[in-house]
């Protein structure tokens, strides 16, 4: 599994990703992107990955899941 982090700092709230991977992001009421889930599974690793891409403000990493401890 995989896991997105944004960085609210560089978000501008564009809307790429949640508009990319609605099961993924959302805006929240900040105007930022924040992330509807924990770990990302695999079905939607694809989905996740291009919604990162897209965003204009490199606002969104995508990384390897922590394993349970």
């Amino acid at each position: 599994m995989i896991h997105a982090e944004i960085d609210p700092r560089r978000c501008c709230g564009y809307r790429l990703c949640a508009d990319a991977a609605p099961e993924i992001f959302v805006i929240n009421s900040a105007g930022k992107a924040e992330s509807l889930v924990g770990d990302i599974p695999l079905a939607l690793e694809g989905v996740a990955r291009a919604a990162a891409q897209e965003c204009p403000s490199g606002a969104i990493s995508i990384r390897a899941a922590e394993p349970p401890k």
